[in-house]
C-alpha cells in the first residue's frame, strides 16, 4: 500500500470530532449503492423485457427474409432454397406469400394479414405452432372453392358462398382478429382478396375457409391481423402461380443475421433482396436502445446527487484536518502527494458505494428470476413475472460510470487541500 492511499485509509477510519462528518461520509456511500443498484435493476429488468419481445417477434416471424424488390413473385424460389439450406448457419428455410385481404363471418367483415405458408417446414423457421392455444395448424388441403361476388349473387343468398365440391381448406387466426370477427374453431369465413379487381367492372377473388386453429404470440399487433392458410391457397387467390413472395430463413443465432444478409445479398445480388429480424423491425428495437440510454442517464442523477455528498464531506473533512495537511507539508509532502490522499479517500467510499450497488443489484435480480416476486397481469403483458436479464456489460458500465463520477467529485476537494498553506494550518496549533 503506498503512502498516500494508507494515509486517506486512515483518516476514513480514524474518529472525527465531529459525527456528522461521518454520518455525511456514510450517505455519500449509501447514495451511491442506492444508484448503483437501481441502475442494474432497471437495465436489467429492460434487457429481460426486450429479450422476451425479440424472442416473440422472432418466433412468430424469422431470421431472416429474402425476398424480390417491388415485392415481385419469386418464381425460381426451390433453387435459392436449396443454395440457402446448403450454407452452415442455416436451420430452416420455408416459402411464404403474404398479402392483405377482407376476412368476413356473416356480417363482421375485418382487414387482417393473410399469409400463405408450407406447413410442412413452416415449424422449422417460426414458432408457429407452439403459439396455437386452440385447435391446431391443419391449413393443407385441395384449394378448390375459389369464387368472385358474382358467384355470390347468383347463388343462394341465404350462404355465404354457393355450394362447391372438395374440401374446404382451414385457416388459423389470431386471438384478437378472431374475437373481432366472432370467429371460434369450426366457424367458416370468407376470405375476399383483391387480386381479381384488374379493372372496374371485375370482381375480386373469393375462398371459404374453415376456422382450424387460433394462435397467440403475445404481440397485439401480429395477434389481431395475422391469418394463416396453405401456400397452395394463396397461390391461387392472389395470382402467384408457381411464384412465392419470398423465403424465411431460421439461423443457428439470430446475431448472425447481417452477416448472412450480407452474405446473400453479394451471392444472389440483384434482384433478391435479404432483410434480417432487425431491418424489419428497425424502429421497434432501435427505440428500445434509445429508451435504455435514457434510463441510464437520468438513473445516474442518483449517483450526481451522492457525489455532491462527497464533495461537502471532503471539503469538511479537509477543514477538519487543516493542521494534519500543515504537518505533512512541513516536512515536505508535496501538493500532488496532498491532492492524491484526499482522491483516495473520496474514491475508496465510491468503490464501496459502488461494489455494495452492484452486489445489492445483483441479489435482488437474481432472487426474482428464482422466486418470481414481482408477478406481471398474464392478460395484457403475456408474461407471468417480472422478466430479469442480468448482462455483464451492463455492470462493467454502471460500475465505471459510478467510480467515475465519484472521481470527478473528489477533484475540487483535492486542489483545496493542496493549496492549502502549511505556515497557515500550523500557525495557532
Amino acid at each position: 500500500m503506498n503512502l498516500e492511499l494508507f494515509i486517506a485509509n486512515r483518516y476514513l477510519r480514524s474518529k472525527q470530532r465531529t459525527g456528522f462528518i461521518s454520518l455525511i461520509t456514510y450517505i455519500s456511500a449509501a447514495g451511491v449503492m442506492i444508484g448503483t443498484a437501481a441502475l442494474v435493476i432497471v437495465l436489467s429488468v429492460m434487457n429481460g423485457f426486450e429479450s422476451e419481445v425479440r424472442g416473440r417477434i422472432i418466433g412468430a416471424d424469422s431470421h431472416l427474409k429474402v425476398s424480390l424488390f417491388h415485392d415481385l413473385p419469386m418464381s425460381n424460389y426451390q433453387s435459392i432454397s436449396d443454395t440457402i439450406s446448403n450454407m452452415g448457419k442455416v436451420v430452416g428455410v420455408t416459402p411464404y406469400i403474404q398479402d392483405k385481404g377482407l376476412l368476413r363471418r356473416g356480417k363482421s367483415v375485418e382487414w387482417a394479414l393473410v399469409k400463405g405458408i408450407d406447413e410442412a417446414s413452416v415449424g422449422k423457421v417460426s414458432d408457429l405452432p407452439k403459439t396455437i392455444i386452440a385447435g391446431n395448424l391443419d391449413v393443407e388441403g385441395p384449394a378448390e372453392g375459389i369464387g368472385t361476388v358474382g358467384d355470390i349473387l347468383d347463388g343462394n343468398k341465404t350462404s355465404p358462398v354457393p355450394p362447391r365440391t372438395g374440401s374446404i381448406t382451414g385457416i388459423v387466426l389470431g386471438r384478437q382478429l378472431s374475437f373481432r370477427l366472432g370467429a371460434s374453431l369450426g366457424d367458416t369465413v370468407l376470405l375476399i382478396s383483391p387480386a381479381g379487381m384488374t379493372s372496374l367492372l371485375s370482381s375480386p377473388k373469393l375462398k371459404r375457409f374453415i376456422v382450424t386453429g387460433v394462435f397467440e404470440t403475445g404481440i397485439y399487433e401480429y395477434d389481431d391481423s395475422f391469418s394463416y392458410i396453405s401456400i397452395k391457397s394463396a397461390s391461387e387467390l392472389y395470382d402467384f402461380g408457381e411464384g412465392v413472395s419470398g423465403l424465411e430463413v431460421k439461423l443457428t443465432n439470430p446475431d448472425d443475421a447481417s452477416k448472412v444478409s450480407s452474405y446473400l445479398e453479394e451471392k444472389l445480388g440483384y434482384p433478391y433482396y435479404p432483410r434480417t429480424w432487425e431491418d424489419m423491425h428497425k424502429t421497434l428495437f432501435r427505440w428500445m436502445k434509445i429508451e435504455k440510454w435514457i434510463y441510464t442517464i437520468l438513473l445516474s442523477l442518483i449517483i450526481v446527487v451522492a457525489a455532491f455528498n462527497i464533495v461537502a464531506s471532503q471539503i469538511m473533512v479537509v477543514l477538519e484536518k487543516r493542521r494534519e495537511i500543515g504537518i505533512l507539508k512541513a516536512i515536505g509532502a508535496t501538493r500532488e502527494l496532498i491532492m492524491r490522499i484526499f482522491m483516495y479517500e473520496g474514491l475508496i467510499v465510491g468503490v464501496v458505494g459502488t461494489f455494495a450497488g452492484l452486489i445489492l443489484g445483483w441479489t435482488l435480480c437474481r432472487l426474482q428470476q428464482v422466486y418470481q416476486f414481482f408477478s406481471l397481469p398474464g392478460d395484457v403483458y403475456f408474461l407471468s413475472s417480472l422478466p430479469v436479464k442480468m448482462a455483464v456489460t451492463d455492470f462493467l458500465i454502471i460500475g465505471f460510470v459510478s467510480i467515475g463520477l465519484t472521481l470527478l467529485a473528489t477533484i475540487y476537494p483535492a486542489r483545496r487541500a493542496g493549496q492549502l498553506d502549511p505556515v497557515e494550518a500550523i500557525r495557532y496549533e
